[in-house]
């Protein structure tokens, strides 16, 4: 779009002739070379401007599945059509393969998927058949002799008569999928109404391939934090465990972690590492592994534990720092010991009590020359559950720290009492309570842990 293509047909939009002067005796014929220049020009302007203003907000879409809807519509506008769908599969392989319709339900995509793929526009598109490495254009498909009958059939069904199907493709990152438009009569594209689609199709193809490298990276970073983390939660006598982990797009370095330790006791754990993407996820998987070796050898005793972990911080990663608590938990005595190194305090949970455990205020692993900081003892009661949390789940509410612990003790509080005997029930009503309206599940910078330990 940095030129004109004056290869490009002229526009059918004309511009009306100015009124004759008085006393002209004849208006000019319609194609004088100035006529023609002036309408060619409000024609390239018109395109321009169409073309602009559809990239742009393509351009203002985020995620994947927002821009193929937006690539849906802007090219049905473009081509004059109601309906069309977009099928994504990139020929790497990796994903994610996706069908996205526009003015198709669920079921209608479905309808159409039930055609062997060698006589769908998009199937030749994306198997590289032969006539499938460019447009495809069929103006009339029941007048076509060789049209597929269980085709014939689905296109009768959900009544559309012509097809029109660019492919999504680019010199970097090769076949990305196809888009199709539907039209409800027999019709096709002019040939200037082809001209701005394939314009469009191009940029907006290179803006898709930035976005699944971006889909690619998240789904990447989740995986490397879900492997990490538990797979699953011990069973234990005395006590019900529950966990929720929620990561940003990039990945960040928030953890937990429960494992049985001699004597029957149990080391709950939850921690934060510095920074975000593949190191911060890389240190926090060497911090929890570090932790639990440490909690093996003197889990009883919460202090030195952390001590040991910030050791192993400051000489193997100087640069970084990082918050946790460690938790000495006896179900048999419900007797819970812990200590913490600049994290939140936990949160108790009960029929007659819902309160912060009382903890000492101590600085982060890593900022100080020797970290040190008393243990806390408590006492749970049958029944109560302890909710070990990171910040967060304080950070992605965006109110004063203040106001979210404020939130937080809320949420808990009013979990209904039929629910306090399952700690996941707990769990997602604190979280969906002090994060509502999806943010629980919305993209953000902040990773959220939450850890409830549920005693009997």
């Amino acid at each position: 779009m940095a030129g004109i293509d004056s290869t490009v047909p002229s526009p059918t939009h004309t511009v009306a002739p100015a009124p004759a002067a008085s006393g002209a005796s004849a208006v000019p014929p319609p194609h004088a070379p100035g006529a023609l220049l002036q309408d060619r020009l409000a024609g390239w302007v018109s395109d321009l401007t169409t073309l602009h203003e559809l990239t742009e907000r393509l351009a203002r879409t985020d995620a994947l599945g927002e821009a193929l809807q937006e690539l849906l519509h802007a090219g049905a506008a473009l081509v004059g059509a109601r309906r069309g769908l977009v099928v994504l599969e990139p020929a790497d392989g990796l994903g994610p393969d996706t069908t996205i319709g526009l003015g198709l339900a669920r079921a209608d995509l479905g309808h159409i998927e039930t055609v062997p793929r060698s006589s769908l526009s998009y199937g030749r598109i994306l198997d590289g058949l032969p006539g499938g490495d460019g447009e495809i254009a069929e103006p009339d498909l029941f007048a076509e002799e060789g049209l597929d009958p269980r085709h014939r059939e689905v296109a009768a069904r959900l009544g559309y008569a012509a097809s029109y199907a660019l492919p999504l493709s680019t010199e970097a990152a090769g076949r990305l999928g196809a888009a199709v438009w539907l039209y409800d009569e027999p019709a096709e594209p002019t040939e200037r109404q082809r001209h701005l689609v394939g314009l469009y199709t191009r940029y907006a193809t290179e803006y898709l391939a930035r976005l699944l490298e971006v889909e690619r990276t998240r789904a990447c970073m989740k995986t490397m934090a879900e492997e990490l983390l538990p797979s699953r939660l011990p069973r234990m006598a005395g006590v019900q465990l529950a966990a929720r982990h929620r990561t940003g797009p990039r990945g960040g370095g928030d953890w937990y972690d429960a494992l049985p330790l001699p004597d029957a006791a149990l080391g709950l754990a939850v921690g934060s590492v510095t920074g975000s993407g593949p190191s911060a996820i890389a240190a926090m998987g060497r911090l929890r592994a570090s932790l639990r070796a440490y909690a093996v050898m003197e889990g009883e005793d919460p202090v030195a534990v952390l001590s040991d972990l910030e050791l192993l911080l400051r000489l193997t990663e100087p640069a970084r720092s990082a918050t946790a608590l460690f938790a000495y938990c006896e179900p048999s005595l419900r007797k819970i010991t812990l200590a913490g190194a600049g994290h939140t305090p936990p949160l108790l949970i009960g029929d007659r009590r819902t309160e912060f455990v009382e903890t000492s205020v101590s600085a982060p692993l890593g900022m100080l020359a020797c970290w040190e900081a008393p243990s806390v003892e408590l006492t749970a009661e049958a029944g109560e559950t302890v909710l070990l949390y990171t910040d967060g789940l304080l950070h992605r509410t965006g109110d004063p720290t203040d106001r979210a612990f404020a939130r937080l003790h809320a949420a808990a509080a009013s979990v209904p009492r039929a629910l306090r005997h399952d700690p996941d029930a707990v769990v997602d009503h604190v979280l969906r309570t002090v994060l509502p309206g999806g943010l629980d599940v919305a993209d953000s910078e902040e990773d959220v842990v939450l850890l409830a330990a549920r005693f009997e």
